[in-house]
Protein backbone atom coordinates (compact mmCIF):
# COMPACT_ATOMS: atom_id res chain seq x y z
CA UNK A 1 0.00 0.00 0.00
CA UNK A 2 1.14 2.96 -0.79
CA UNK A 3 0.55 6.82 0.58
CA UNK A 4 -2.77 8.28 -0.58
CA UNK A 5 -2.22 11.65 -2.44
CA UNK A 6 -2.24 14.25 0.15
CA UNK A 7 -1.18 12.16 3.47
CA UNK A 8 2.17 12.19 4.94
CA UNK A 9 3.62 9.96 7.54
CA UNK A 10 5.52 10.77 10.64
CA UNK A 11 6.96 7.43 12.54
CA UNK A 12 6.73 8.71 15.88
CA UNK A 13 2.86 9.89 15.05
CA UNK A 14 1.49 7.02 17.24
CA UNK A 15 -2.05 6.38 18.91
CA UNK A 16 -3.34 3.62 21.68
CA UNK A 17 -6.05 1.91 21.35
CA UNK A 18 -8.53 1.03 23.99
CA UNK A 19 -11.75 -1.16 23.06
CA UNK A 20 -14.69 -2.24 25.45
CA UNK A 21 -17.10 -4.70 25.23
CA UNK A 22 -19.67 -1.71 23.86
CA UNK A 23 -17.50 -1.30 21.20
CA UNK A 24 -16.45 2.03 22.04
CA UNK A 25 -12.80 3.08 21.40
CA UNK A 26 -10.32 5.54 22.22
CA UNK A 27 -7.35 6.81 20.53
CA UNK A 28 -4.50 8.29 22.67
CA UNK A 29 -1.86 10.31 21.31
CA UNK A 30 0.99 12.66 22.09
CA UNK A 31 0.18 16.28 21.55
CA UNK A 32 2.03 17.25 18.05
CA UNK A 33 3.76 20.69 18.62
CA UNK A 34 1.36 23.46 17.41
CA UNK A 35 1.43 27.51 17.84
CA UNK A 36 -0.57 28.39 21.07
CA UNK A 37 -3.61 30.15 19.32
CA UNK A 38 -3.77 27.65 17.15
CA UNK A 39 -6.94 24.80 17.37
CA UNK A 40 -6.35 21.69 18.68
CA UNK A 41 -6.11 18.56 15.81
CA UNK A 42 -8.72 16.07 15.20
CA UNK A 43 -8.63 12.73 14.57
CA UNK A 44 -9.63 11.73 10.45
CA UNK A 45 -11.45 7.62 10.03
CA UNK A 46 -11.44 7.10 6.27
CA UNK A 47 -13.74 4.10 4.92
CA UNK A 48 -11.32 2.89 2.45
CA UNK A 49 -12.90 2.95 -1.07
CA UNK A 50 -12.10 0.55 -3.37
CA UNK A 51 -9.05 0.43 -6.06
CA UNK A 52 -9.64 2.92 -8.59
CA UNK A 53 -12.66 4.58 -6.34
CA UNK A 54 -13.08 8.31 -4.42
CA UNK A 55 -12.89 8.09 -0.97
CA UNK A 56 -16.59 8.88 -0.53
CA UNK A 57 -17.11 8.43 3.53
CA UNK A 58 -15.15 10.46 6.43
CA UNK A 59 -15.60 10.81 9.71
CA UNK A 60 -14.33 13.37 11.98
CA UNK A 61 -13.32 12.73 15.80
CA UNK A 62 -12.14 16.02 18.21
CA UNK A 63 -9.47 15.40 20.38
CA UNK A 64 -9.48 16.61 23.73
CA UNK A 65 -6.99 16.67 26.15
CA UNK A 66 -5.42 14.70 28.38
CA UNK A 67 -2.94 16.05 30.47
CA UNK A 68 -0.21 18.20 29.34
CA UNK A 69 1.36 16.31 26.66
CA UNK A 70 -1.88 13.76 25.26
CA UNK A 71 -4.81 14.18 23.09
CA UNK A 72 -7.71 11.84 22.99
CA UNK A 73 -10.58 10.99 20.98
CA UNK A 74 -13.39 8.48 21.21
CA UNK A 75 -15.28 6.77 18.75
CA UNK A 76 -18.23 6.03 20.54
CA UNK A 77 -20.18 2.51 19.59
CA UNK A 78 -23.36 4.77 18.70
CA UNK A 79 -21.66 6.07 15.61
CA UNK A 80 -21.46 3.02 13.23
CA UNK A 81 -19.52 2.77 10.73
CA UNK A 82 -20.05 1.27 7.41
CA UNK A 83 -18.48 -1.95 6.80
CA UNK A 84 -14.79 -1.92 5.31
CA UNK A 85 -11.70 -0.78 6.41
CA UNK A 86 -11.02 2.53 8.11
CA UNK A 87 -7.72 4.07 7.98
CA UNK A 88 -6.93 6.64 10.73
CA UNK A 89 -5.14 9.93 9.91
CA UNK A 90 -4.45 12.99 11.56
CA UNK A 91 -5.92 16.00 11.36
CA UNK A 92 -3.12 19.23 12.03
CA UNK A 93 -4.80 22.21 10.74
CA UNK A 94 -8.47 23.42 11.56
CA UNK A 95 -11.76 23.87 9.48
CA UNK A 96 -12.87 20.74 7.13
CA UNK A 97 -9.93 20.56 5.00
CA UNK A 98 -8.64 17.03 5.02
CA UNK A 99 -5.60 18.11 3.26
CA UNK A 100 -1.76 17.79 4.83
CA UNK A 101 -3.57 14.68 7.04
CA UNK A 102 -1.14 12.61 8.68
CA UNK A 103 -1.19 8.93 8.92
CA UNK A 104 -1.50 7.50 12.31
CA UNK A 105 0.88 4.20 13.58
CA UNK A 106 -0.15 2.17 15.90
CA UNK A 107 0.97 2.47 19.34
CA UNK A 108 -0.26 0.52 22.46
CA UNK A 109 -3.38 -2.14 21.91
CA UNK A 110 -5.40 -3.25 24.44
CA UNK A 111 -8.10 -5.78 23.01
CA UNK A 112 -8.72 -7.41 25.84
CA UNK A 113 -12.63 -7.04 26.04
CA UNK A 114 -13.01 -8.70 22.81
CA UNK A 115 -11.51 -11.87 23.44
CA UNK A 116 -14.31 -14.17 23.63
CA UNK A 117 -16.86 -12.39 22.51
CA UNK A 118 -18.58 -14.85 20.64
CA UNK A 119 -20.18 -16.02 24.27
CA UNK A 120 -22.72 -13.22 24.81
CA UNK A 121 -25.77 -12.19 22.86
CA UNK A 122 -25.32 -9.78 20.27
CA UNK A 123 -27.81 -7.38 19.16
CA UNK A 124 -29.03 -6.87 15.69
CA UNK A 125 -27.65 -4.60 14.23
CA UNK A 126 -24.40 -5.97 14.64
CA UNK A 127 -21.64 -3.43 14.99
CA UNK A 128 -18.32 -5.02 15.48
CA UNK A 129 -14.64 -2.59 15.15
CA UNK A 130 -11.29 -4.49 15.63
CA UNK A 131 -8.30 -1.83 15.59
CA UNK A 132 -5.31 -3.41 13.38
CA UNK A 133 -1.95 -2.93 12.51
CA UNK A 134 -2.05 -2.45 8.11
CA UNK A 135 0.70 -4.27 6.07
CA UNK A 136 2.46 -1.01 5.78
CA UNK A 137 2.41 -0.35 9.55
CA UNK A 138 -0.22 2.08 9.60
CA UNK A 139 -3.50 2.73 12.29
CA UNK A 140 -6.56 1.09 10.88
CA UNK A 141 -10.15 -0.28 12.35
CA UNK A 142 -11.75 -3.41 10.84
CA UNK A 143 -15.92 -2.58 10.73
CA UNK A 144 -18.54 -5.71 10.40
CA UNK A 145 -21.68 -3.92 10.15
CA UNK A 146 -24.73 -6.60 9.92
CA UNK A 147 -28.38 -7.18 10.69
CA UNK A 148 -27.61 -11.07 11.55
CA UNK A 149 -24.67 -13.39 11.70
CA UNK A 150 -23.70 -16.81 12.32
CA UNK A 151 -20.67 -17.15 14.28
CA UNK A 152 -18.56 -20.17 14.14
CA UNK A 153 -17.64 -21.54 17.55
CA UNK A 154 -16.13 -24.91 16.50
CA UNK A 155 -14.87 -26.76 13.32
CA UNK A 156 -14.17 -30.44 13.65
CA UNK A 157 -12.38 -31.59 10.07
CA UNK A 158 -12.23 -35.91 9.11
CA UNK A 159 -11.07 -37.14 6.08
CA UNK A 160 -14.50 -37.67 5.11
CA UNK A 161 -16.69 -34.24 6.54
CA UNK A 162 -16.24 -31.72 8.34
CA UNK A 163 -19.01 -30.20 10.90
CA UNK A 164 -19.48 -26.63 11.91
CA UNK A 165 -20.85 -25.29 15.04
CA UNK A 166 -22.14 -22.04 15.24
CA UNK A 167 -24.30 -19.90 16.84
CA UNK A 168 -27.35 -16.59 15.27
CA UNK A 169 -27.06 -13.20 16.48
CA UNK A 170 -30.04 -11.09 15.83
CA UNK A 171 -32.06 -13.93 14.84
CA UNK A 172 -33.36 -17.52 15.35
CA UNK A 173 -34.08 -20.27 13.81
CA UNK A 174 -37.20 -21.27 12.47
CA UNK A 175 -38.85 -24.76 11.48
CA UNK A 176 -37.79 -25.16 7.80
CA UNK A 177 -34.01 -23.35 8.29
CA UNK A 178 -31.51 -24.71 5.88
CA UNK A 179 -27.49 -24.05 5.75
CA UNK A 180 -27.04 -23.19 1.94
CA UNK A 181 -23.71 -23.75 0.12
CA UNK A 182 -23.33 -21.71 -2.71
CA UNK A 183 -20.49 -22.10 -5.28
CA UNK A 184 -19.05 -19.35 -6.38
CA UNK A 185 -19.52 -18.09 -10.20
CA UNK A 186 -21.51 -21.37 -10.42
CA UNK A 187 -24.36 -19.76 -12.23
CA UNK A 188 -26.72 -21.05 -9.40
CA UNK A 189 -25.25 -24.11 -8.46
CA UNK A 190 -26.79 -24.72 -4.16
CA UNK A 191 -26.52 -27.24 -1.91
CA UNK A 192 -28.24 -27.29 0.87
CA UNK A 193 -28.62 -29.06 4.71
CA UNK A 194 -30.71 -29.54 7.54
CA UNK A 195 -28.85 -28.45 10.39
CA UNK A 196 -29.52 -29.96 13.77
CA UNK A 197 -30.90 -26.68 15.87
CA UNK A 198 -30.63 -26.15 20.09
CA UNK A 199 -33.73 -26.13 21.60
CA UNK A 200 -33.07 -22.24 22.32
CA UNK A 201 -33.19 -21.56 18.13
CA UNK A 202 -29.65 -20.15 18.22
CA UNK A 203 -27.31 -22.63 18.42
CA UNK A 204 -26.57 -25.03 15.53
CA UNK A 205 -24.53 -27.39 13.36
CA UNK A 206 -24.10 -29.34 10.79
CA UNK A 207 -22.08 -31.41 8.66
CA UNK A 208 -20.47 -30.89 5.26
CA UNK A 209 -19.78 -34.31 3.43
CA UNK A 210 -16.31 -33.49 1.42
CA UNK A 211 -16.88 -36.46 -1.56
CA UNK A 212 -20.35 -34.28 -2.52
CA UNK A 213 -18.43 -31.25 -2.60
CA UNK A 214 -15.72 -32.67 -4.61
CA UNK A 215 -18.61 -34.43 -6.90
CA UNK A 216 -20.26 -31.16 -7.69
CA UNK A 217 -17.06 -29.20 -8.50
CA UNK A 218 -16.94 -30.29 -12.31
CA UNK A 219 -13.74 -28.88 -14.17
CA UNK A 220 -11.19 -26.34 -13.08
CA UNK A 221 -11.34 -25.28 -8.95
CA UNK A 222 -14.83 -24.32 -6.82
CA UNK A 223 -15.26 -22.18 -3.76
CA UNK A 224 -18.17 -22.64 -1.90
CA UNK A 225 -19.80 -19.86 0.06
CA UNK A 226 -21.48 -21.04 3.99
CA UNK A 227 -24.69 -19.29 4.69
CA UNK A 228 -27.82 -20.21 6.86
CA UNK A 229 -31.12 -19.22 5.62
CA UNK A 230 -33.27 -19.75 9.31
CA UNK A 231 -36.61 -19.57 7.87
CA UNK A 232 -37.82 -21.00 4.48
CA UNK A 233 -39.51 -17.93 3.33
CA UNK A 234 -38.71 -16.96 -0.35
CA UNK A 235 -37.72 -13.75 0.97
CA UNK A 236 -35.78 -14.66 3.91
CA UNK A 237 -32.08 -13.48 3.42
CA UNK A 238 -29.36 -15.80 4.31
CA UNK A 239 -26.94 -14.80 6.73
CA UNK A 240 -23.32 -15.55 6.48
CA UNK A 241 -21.56 -17.62 8.31
CA UNK A 242 -18.05 -16.39 9.84
CA UNK A 243 -16.35 -15.48 12.88
CA UNK A 244 -16.31 -11.98 13.75
CA UNK A 245 -16.25 -11.40 17.73
CA UNK A 246 -13.30 -11.82 18.56
CA UNK A 247 -9.66 -9.41 18.40
CA UNK A 248 -8.67 -10.56 15.30
CA UNK A 249 -9.16 -8.51 11.81
CA UNK A 250 -7.87 -10.98 9.52
CA UNK A 251 -8.10 -14.42 9.75
CA UNK A 252 -7.34 -16.14 6.75
CA UNK A 253 -3.49 -16.42 6.58
CA UNK A 254 -4.01 -17.26 10.49
CA UNK A 255 -6.66 -19.85 11.11
CA UNK A 256 -5.57 -22.04 8.62
CA UNK A 257 -7.21 -25.43 8.33
CA UNK A 258 -5.73 -29.15 6.53
CA UNK A 259 -7.23 -30.22 3.06
CA UNK A 260 -8.98 -33.05 2.79
CA UNK A 261 -7.46 -35.44 -0.63
CA UNK A 262 -10.75 -37.12 -1.95
CA UNK A 263 -9.75 -38.88 -4.87
CA UNK A 264 -8.20 -36.25 -7.13
CA UNK A 265 -9.66 -33.05 -5.48
CA UNK A 266 -8.60 -31.76 -2.31
CA UNK A 267 -11.05 -29.76 0.17
CA UNK A 268 -9.96 -27.73 2.90
CA UNK A 269 -12.58 -24.90 4.55
CA UNK A 270 -10.98 -21.71 5.08
CA UNK A 271 -12.04 -18.27 6.19
CA UNK A 272 -12.28 -14.93 3.45
CA UNK A 273 -10.72 -11.42 3.98
CA UNK A 274 -14.35 -10.74 5.02
CA UNK A 275 -13.56 -13.63 8.09
CA UNK A 276 -16.52 -15.41 5.88
CA UNK A 277 -16.18 -19.36 6.35
CA UNK A 278 -16.08 -20.94 2.46
CA UNK A 279 -14.67 -23.97 1.21
CA UNK A 280 -11.93 -24.54 -1.42
CA UNK A 281 -11.93 -27.57 -3.70
CA UNK A 282 -8.85 -27.85 -5.89
CA UNK A 283 -6.96 -30.36 -7.65
CA UNK A 284 -5.44 -32.62 -5.20
CA UNK A 285 -1.63 -31.62 -6.93
CA UNK A 286 -2.11 -27.64 -6.49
Amino acid sequence: MTTEPGATRDAHLRADCTIDTAGRIAFTLRSPATAPDSRPPRLLLRLRPKKGQPEKVLHVLDLESVDDDRLRAVLEPQLALAEGRWDVYLLPGPGESVTGRQRVRPGLSDLRALVGGQTRDWPSPLAVRVPYTTKDGCLAVRAWLRTAHAEVEGIEITDRTMTVRARLHGATLAEGAVVRLRLRGGKGVLRTLEPRAASDGRAFSFTVDHGELAADRGTGSGVWDLSVQPRPAADASPIRIGRLFDDVADRKEIFVYPATAIGEVAVRPYYTVDNDLSVEVTAATA
